[in-house]
């Protein structure tokens, strides 16, 4: 007996077909929340042009099947219901199909609480230990910034000796209070005394009530557990009010962009950590053909510590998509974790129970004066291997097993 379809199983087969169709022909949706206003301002600009840059590679390498990636970039305003707000326009408005961003620990809670619930993966851009415990992870989050356990245990254990003098200027929110903390407990495991601490609000803009306190304990270390403007201005208020005479300046996590702003003179012989030096490319071929394609689509300047890190979460995010052939969720958050990828530093990989990127760490010096090429104002002083030695233990991070 011969099947002849009736016109409403022709005309639903051809439906089914049309919407397959239409889902393969959909733009891959990458929504960006970041602070493009506010004391983060200049670093979330980078973080916009590093991730335009790994979007624009994999739609010219010919996308997932000629299905290309498109970048939904939207402000934060540095302010966690705002994130919220972001977040979830981009989810159900825009049908973003993965969240990268977030340039503070806060925003990044923020953000994560939304994405957690609906199961969609997110790619968290700034320094946090909060979203590595887990009460706050989950399958769909992963980590590809440093978290401040790592940056306080590589730059602490590079600068603090015996019986070191240590002492905070502290930023009063989530960020500021873990760097405190991952410092404090380098200073006890090496035996520096830590001193005191003073905090200040986020944004603050006068350091002159708070640093003859710090003068007054005599401190042979005076870390500055601050970012972005509120980093800037009080290392040079610090500076100006005669403090470096003595007292060796550190900061977490020394930044490309606070440096440019807050001049030589400031910065000079500060030492921090970072994510990313554009002269590590002499080393790392990865490095060197990251800079080489950013200086082309971006006037010949290197690409900064921030954007790079934006880079390469969405650049990462892409090749689990590229991997997995799919944009579903839990098959790309399966592809992210057998990841070993290395897209800009050296070879890097999400650990099992928290997902966070297991990498290296720079420890860097500000130079005394500006060099000819204007990217050239640090120099590297070590390199702390990726290892998880450097990351608070799964079990320590409330992990079962």
């Amino acid at each position: 007996m011969t099947y002849h379809p009736t016109i409403r199983h022709v005309l639903a087969m051809a439906f089914a077909a049309t919407a397959a169709f239409t889902a393969q022909a959909q733009p891959i949706k990458i929504g960006l929340p970041v602070p493009l206003t506010g004391p983060y301002g200049a670093e979330a600009k980078d973080q916009v042009k590093n991730a335009e840059l790994a979007v624009k590679e994999f739609n010219d390498a010919g996308g997932l099947a000629g299905r290309k990636a498109e970048l939904l970039v939207r402000d934060d305003k540095l302010n966690p219901g705002e994130a919220a707000t972001r977040t979830l326009e981009l989810l159900e408005k825009d049908q973003a199909n993965f969240i990268v961003g977030g340039l503070s620990a806060a925003t990044q809670l923020s953000i994560n609480n939304v994405t957690k619930q609906r199961k969609v993966i997110y790619v968290s851009i700034s320094q946090s230990d909060a979203i590595n415990e887990a009460t706050d992870a989950s399958p769909y989050t992963f980590h590809e910034a440093l978290n401040p356990h790592m940056t306080t245990q590589a730059v602490g254990r590079y600068v603090f000796k015996k019986g070191m003098r240590v002492a905070f200027l502290t930023a009063d929110y989530a960020y500021g209070h873990e760097m405190t903390r991952g410092f404090t407990r380098v200073a006890k495991e090496v035996g520096a005394e830590v001193v005191g601490e003073v905090k200040h609000p986020l944004g603050h803009q006068d350091y002159s009530t708070f640093l003859p306190r710090l003068r007054a304990m005599k401190p042979d270390v005076l870390i500055f557990n601050n970012f972005g403007n509120d980093n800037r201005i009080a290392i040079k208020q610090a500076t100006d009010f005669g403090m470096k005479k003595g007292i060796q300046f550190v900061t977490p996590i020394l930044t490309y962009t606070a440096r440019v702003a807050g001049g030589a003179s400031a910065y000079e012989g500060v030492i921090g950590g970072t994510q990313y030096f554009w002269e590590i490319q002499d080393s790392t071929p990865s490095a060197k053909t990251f800079n080489a394609a950013f200086r082309a689509a971006n006037d010949n300047r290197y690409p900064s510590d921030y954007g790079a890190m934006a880079y390469s979460a969405v650049k990462s995010l892409l090749l689990a998509v590229k991997a997995a052939g799919s944009t579903d969720s839990d098959k790309v958050a399966k592809s992210m974790r057998a990841l070993k990828y290395d897209t800009y530093k050296g070879l890097q990989y999400f650990r099992a129970c928290d997902n966070q990127s297991v990498q290296s760490v720079f420890i860097i010096e500000s130079n005394s004066k500006d060099a000819k090429d204007p990217a050239d104002v640090f120099k590297v002083l070590h390199t702390e291997k990726g290892n998880e030695a450097l990351l608070r233990s799964c079990q320590e991070l409330g992990f079962k097993g």
